[in-house]
């Protein structure tokens, strides 16, 4: 069953949101371990939707280049992007193959992750409603709610069920989750972001072309269409958030290079390092730098 609120019995001051984006999450694995090697894991809670959740739960696990790993060798895989397949009535970006292979196949520390008492929620999109559900992750729901987050619509050709009910990308609903995480209690929020500062997403110029892909699910098409608009009003959250809150901000530079779907191992090394930078510059501005060298 989904949980939508922080238990109020230990209330949550610090969080960290983590922004998806497929392949763009290299920069987010870089950020987490630029904090992973500074022991920087001061957070009461963690929300992340898509790639941003999985980049999480290896973060919380505490496996350092395990996120980079995932991406840059079994996501640049046939076997997850394929688009001869796609064309063939198959899936473009098979995400239940992707989290199944490489759970089995990288180290993930799920008992070091199960013994720390920070909190990881996943966002999804509920189909018959166009509504986010939050899930925080537990032993038993971990399998069905990652591959339901990062189940991308038409690219993943499948709406996986959490508690009987079909999901999908939770960056459709609730793209990055600083809203939410506010409402929960937090009042000092980092948010890893997906895209350069200044970023605004600009609504399809033609919208109802996309309306036959979703014909037995309208709540889903309208929340695919009124996106942009929730999405920009989110990044004008976080760039003047309530009075009693603050939201600090780490994100790629203009010059990143990874796109969606990117596979170029050099760009996307390239992508990682520029997360590493970016989260070792944070860590110095708020004096908790410690290991500078194995940061950068």
């Amino acid at each position: 069953m989904a949980e939508n609120a922080v238990s109020s019995e230990t209330p949550s001051r610090q969080a960290l949101v983590v922004e998806g984006g497929a392949m763009r999450g290299i920069f987010a694995a870089g950020v987490l371990d630029a904090f992973l090697a500074n022991d920087h894991v001061p957070w009461d809670f963690t929300v992340g939707v898509s790639a941003g959740s999985t980049n999480l739960i290896g973060y919380l696990a505490g496996d350092f280049g395990r996120n980079y790993r995932v991406i840059t060798d079994h996501a640049c895989r046939p076997e997850f992007i394929n688009w001869r397949r796609f064309l063939r009535g198959g899936h473009l970006c098979d995400v239940r193959w992707l989290w199944q292979q490489s759970f089995s196949e990288v180290w993930l520390n799920l008992e070091r992750f199960h013994r720390q008492a920070i909190p990881l929620w996943v966002g999804t999109t509920a189909i018959n409603s166009g509504e986010p559900r939050y899930y925080r992750i537990d032993r038993d729901n971990l399998h069905d709610v990652f591959t339901a987050s990062c189940s991308i619509p038409v690219a993943f050709r499948d709406f996986p069920r959490i508690d009987g009910e079909p999901m999908t990308d939770g960056g459709i609903a609730d793209s990055i989750p600083v809203r939410w995480a506010y409402e929960q209690g937090a009042r000092d929020i980092t948010v890893v972001l997906s895209k350069p500062r200044g970023f605004r997403k600009k609504p399809g110029r033609f919208p109802g072309l996309m309306r036959p892909l979703f014909g037995a699910h309208p709540a889903l098409y309208e929340a695919i269409r009124t996106r942009p608009y929730r999405y920009n009003a989110t990044l004008d959250f976080i760039d003047h958030p309530p009075d009693d809150c603050r939201v600090r901000v780490i994100a790629p530079p203009d010059e990143f290079p990874v796109e969606r779907l990117t596979t170029d191992p050099a760009k996307l090394d390239q992508g990682y390092q520029q997360g590493m930078r970016a989260g070792s510059v944070y860590l110095r501005e708020s004096g908790q730098e410690k290991n500078l060298a194995q940061a950068c």
